[in-house]
């Protein structure tokens, strides 16, 4: 499957999320601590097409990255360049494919 980024925005009460703990944790990032079922998203964002060879090349230097290299920090980076498009949740079978 084509490699792309999709975040599924969803509501969920304070109680439901803790707050990543991790060094490497981006601010504002939060685990979620119980089962949302998909039919509970508010919204979606995904990459177009033309982010799949960025995503792809970013999700191959995520490690390296992670670890301080630099020339692998730019090509995630690049990935980010791109912005993710909003779908509405009624959206969602055709992003799937599944009309």
């Amino acid at each position: 499957a084509p490699r792309r980024r999709i975040v599924v925005a969803v509501d969920v009460a304070d109680g439901a999320v803790t707050a990543a703990s991790d060094g490497g944790a981006e601010p504002g990032e939060v685990t979620v601590k119980v089962t949302v079922p998909l039919a509970k998203a508010a919204a979606v964002h995904a990459d177009a097409d033309d982010a799949e060879r960025a995503v792809t090349a970013a999700a191959r230097a995520l490690a390296a990255a992670d670890g301080g290299d630099e020339a692998a920090q730019t090509v995630v980076d690049e990935a980010e360049d791109h912005e993710l498009l909003w779908f509405a949740t009624q959206e969602l079978p055709n992003l799937l494919g599944r009309p």
